[in-house]
């Protein structure tokens, strides 16, 4: 096996014809040395980083054969401690151990690639003055979970490594309670349910998550709380979503699996769907949802167990002004 670095952002790596047959995060991890774990390896498979003979690659068990060549294309990372900035939060609660922020729509959680600052976390860094230092790694310090960019609503953020631990664990063992508002086009036959079904990354667009074999498991109970419109064909319907787990994008996923996508969701949005129910909806009403830039989804209840006193807490918040207005302009659906 040869290995060589042709630049800071690639990594090539050439399969020997002993390793004929083996997976190829394999035969990727032992090419990188210690440059790369395992774990790394895989998600840079699933972000679709990785080529081969055959173009992108999208499954870490690919079998390699002899003497083929592979190029793993490594993400030039964020910067490793981001700053403290002076950007306002809603703080819901605080304590020694925690933090509760009712995150606006457009505000990104952590620094990324695109996002290198104005974010969540360089917020949290000003308004805790150092106490979030070292608490789960510099980059995403104190963040124990994250929600979109545009969906708006509550968010935990540990103060301590022991609070850190803590709230893990619970998000671990699916008992966080964590309920949050859509509204979707058309409405679900049955005014409650439950949708199981893994989501993965796609292997066509790698920006995009889908359900398919082999994704990871994803369980989403939703309840239909009002829909608009015509009683046997809504317009649309306001749902209320507990997620069982908490994988990428699961709530737009899963509703736009189930055929009723989120409105005003840009990814995941179906044209075709949200162009059939906009004409139940007067012109007032559509320059309303055609104002709705984002999708239309909200954290709304948030509840746990305190990581110190043990206290079972559990916070609400009211929907936006944007989706209330999107609320009112559905109600007027013929």
């Amino acid at each position: 096996m040869s290995t060589s670095l042709p630049a800071a952002k690639a990594l090539i790596v050439e399969s020997r014809p002993a390793e004929a047959g083996e997976r190829l995060d394999r035969v990727l991890v032992r090419g990188a040395g210690a440059e790369l774990s395992r774990s790394r390896i895989q998600a840079l498979i699933a972000e679709g980083a990785v080529h081969g003979p055959e173009g992108v690659i999208g499954d870490p068990a690919r079998r390699v054969k002899a003497d083929e060549r592979f190029t793993v294309m490594i993400p030039v990372p964020a910067a490793a401690k981001p700053e403290a900035q002076d950007i306002p939060l809603n703080v819901v609660y605080e304590d020694d151990a925690l933090i509760i922020v009712d995150k606006p729509a457009g505000l990104v959680v952590h620094p990324a690639a695109g996002n290198a600052d104005g974010t969540l976390v360089n917020a949290l860094l000003h308004h805790c003055r150092g106490q979030l230092a070292g608490i789960g790694g510099e980059a995403r310090p104190g963040i124990v979970h994250r929600i979109d960019k545009d969906t708006s609503g509550l968010l935990v953020a540990a103060k301590t490594d022991k609070a850190l631990r803590s709230l893990g664990k619970q998000f671990a063992a699916h008992v966080i309670e964590r309920m949050y508002v859509a509204f979707v086009w058309g409405a679900p036959f049955k005014r409650e349910g439950r949708i199981e079904g893994d989501i993965g990354r796609s292997h066509f667009e790698r920006t995009k998550m889908v359900v398919r074999a082999g994704g990871k498991p994803a369980v989403t109970h939703y309840q239909v709380v009002r829909t608009f419109g015509p009683p046997v064909a809504p317009v649309a319907a306001r749902i209320h979503c507990r997620l069982e787990t908490g994988r990428t994008h699961q709530i737009r996923v899963h509703m736009t699996h189930i055929g009723h996508p989120l409105i005003g969701d840009p990814s995941y949005g179906r044209a075709r769907t949200a162009a059939a129910a906009r004409k139940a909806l007067p012109p007032e009403a559509l320059a309303v949802v055609d104002a709705f830039s984002r999708q239309a989804l909200h954290a709304a209840v948030l509840g746990f167990q305190h990581p110190t006193t043990h206290k079972v807490l559990r916070f609400e918040s009211a929907l936006p002004e944007d989706m209330t207005a999107l609320e009112a302009a559905l109600a007027q659906a013929a």
